[in-house]
């Protein structure tokens, strides 16, 4: 008898599933939270003012990916239509101590929060007389700790009500299967107390993917991916130099092992959006010897979400399309028509690299690297695809 084939076990992710997901914007009260928000969305929204809870109600805008291939792309076919991907971000009011409990707009703070897939978390590294701070000092260790801590309280808040719940129906005891399942889920319930009890986050585990089933619908705020932003004055992020920084380095190695810390400026950023043009704010840039850092942000916030991109591409429209890394294609179809995911045939495929490096579409196909894949193709980010679907049932 030939060896029973393996069958491997798919990966399933912490947090909601899909493609459409956002980040919010998170931090102490008066940290650069608002004044980030209007720089990276490039509007208006949000509302940056020298006094806590400035922002209560959540503001919501789309943030366009800056993306090399798309523009290459829109350079090589001159569309008619240019659709880049964007990212949906949140400005969310800021933290106190005690949030957990209510204090400041705790539980308001903390289910705008619960309602985001990712969270960039701004910590402040400048110090300015200007500037009220709500602990009455510059000490971004202690500021990560109340965060942290707060996140924390709250998940173990949340995760012990699940608890109470699976445990008054398994109570009633028996031995069917709905019973089994019930006392394994709530064996994974008691798993992330314990976890949380001991100081850390549920994102920093590894889950088995029966447990990750149960702990999604949880929407436990410290299971999002985290990038902290470390706002430095503008003088010290030209420079790349301040004292805090190595004790965040620090502090994120210890309590959260491969999340990624980003030095930004917000004053320097609000300063480059008053600038008539992009060129121009370029060119400031270029004369201070320093860059931007939205774009490395937007693009490091996709990264940690784990999602890609693949395109359409033609002389009508060019568009960049988001999904998650290790979407099979059917699933990629249903991202332009969900009758496309129904009806999925198959798909034409080459990527972005293979094109750029040949130089024309015309090429790719003379050289055999255009590739027709079946239902079982995990679309790769870079692949530009076109997809044959059937006619849906009406």
């Amino acid at each position: 008898m030939p060896p029973k084939k393996v069958v491997k076990e798919e990966p399933v992710l912490l947090g909601r599933p899909g493609n459409n997901l956002n980040a919010g914007i998170v931090g102490l009260a008066n940290v650069g939270k608002s004044t980030l928000f209007q720089a990276i969305t490039k509007c208006s929204l949000g509302n940056p003012a020298n006094f806590p809870y400035a922002t209560i109600n959540p503001e919501e805008s789309r943030v366009l990916v800056p993306d090399e291939r798309f523009d290459w792309l829109c350079q090589q076919y001159k569309p008619k239509s240019q659709v880049p991907a964007h990212l949906t971000v949140y400005d969310i009011a800021g933290l106190t101590r005690g949030a957990s409990t209510g204090a400041g707009l705790g539980n308001s703070f903390l289910s705008h929060i619960r309602a985001v897939d990712a969270i960039f978390q701004v910590v402040r590294c400048f110090d300015d007389a200007e500037i009220i701070h709500v602990e009455g000092d510059v000490d971004p260790i202690r500021d990560l700790e109340i965060i942290n801590e707060e996140l924390r309280i709250k998940d173990l808040e949340f995760a012990e009500k699940s608890l109470e719940n699976y445990k008054k129906q398994t109570r009633r005891g028996g031995q069917s299967l709905e019973m089994k399942k019930l006392k394994e889920e709530e064996a994974t319930v008691e798993k992330v107390i314990e976890h949380l009890k001991s100081g850390k986050d549920v994102r920093k585990n590894h889950w088995s993917p029966k447990e990750v089933e149960v702990i999604n619908p949880l929407f436990l705020l410290t299971a999002k991916p985290v990038v902290y932003l470390v706002n430095l004055s503008e003088r010290d992020y030209i420079r790349q130099k301040n004292k805090h920084l190595p004790k965040i380095a620090e502090w994120v190695k210890e309590h959260a092992t491969g999340d990624t810390i980003l030095p930004m400026s917000v004053a320097l950023e609000e300063r480059l959006t008053r600038f008539e043009s992009d060129e121009a704010a370029a060119e400031e840039c270029k004369n201070l010897g320093t860059k931007s850092a939205l774009p490395k942000i937007i693009t490091t916030m996709r990264k940690a979400l784990n999602l890609g991109s693949f395109f359409t591409t033609g002389s009508d429209e060019v568009r960049q399309w988001t999904i998650r890394n290790g979407t099979k294609a059917p699933s990629a179809a249903g991202v332009i028509h969900g009758d496309f995911e129904k009806t999925f045939i198959q798909c034409i495929v080459y990527n972005y690299a293979t094109l750029k490096e040949l130089g024309d579409e015309a090429t790719v196909k003379a050289q055999g690297k255009i590739m027709t894949k079946g239902k079982d193709y995990v679309v790769e980010d870079g692949d530009i695809v076109l997809f044959k679907a059937g006619a849906a049932k009406g």
